[in-house]
């Protein structure tokens, strides 16, 4: 099986964290799990008038790690296959793609992100997530 686990950082992601490391420890085989955040646009624009492509994408990276590679730790120590993402755009529209990329046969994430602003501003992404994907969706409260 193979697991795509959409994080942000938020308490809903450690929920879903548990709540996946509590499935995992009943099936025959421990899944593949592919961390994945991903990270919103900076407007290109914009940000490459004032600083340079690369540390635009360095930008991406580290805070994107920042959040996978703790998640990622946790379940290497329960002795799941992990592997890492971060990629950029709408999360939504990212995360069922990324599922499709990856060849995930589920995907895993909280009901809710980091904050109520970009909630209102994005809609809901989880909502966007169970209308795109072509897998089964598990949404943790």
């Amino acid at each position: 099986m193979n697991i795509l686990l959409a994080v942000d950082g938020s308490e809903y992601s450690a929920r879903v964290v548990d709540a996946l490391l509590t499935f995992s420890g009943r099936l025959r085989e421990m899944p593949r799990v592919q961390v994945l955040y991903v990270h919103l646009p900076i407007p290109i624009g914009f940000a490459t008038k004032h600083v340079a492509r690369e540390i635009v994408d360095n930008y991406y990276h580290e805070e994107g790690q920042a959040v996978v590679q703790p998640v990622a730790d946790r379940l290497i120590q329960a002795g799941l296959n992990v592997q890492t993402h971060v990629r950029v755009g709408s999360p939504g529209e990212t995360i069922a793609h990324a599922a499709r990329d990856l060849e995930c046969d589920a995907v895993w994430m909280g009901t809710h992100g980091r904050g109520a602003v970009t909630q209102a501003l994005l809609g809901s992404v989880a909502a966007r997530v169970v209308a795109l994907a072509h897998k089964p969706v598990t949404l943790v409260k």
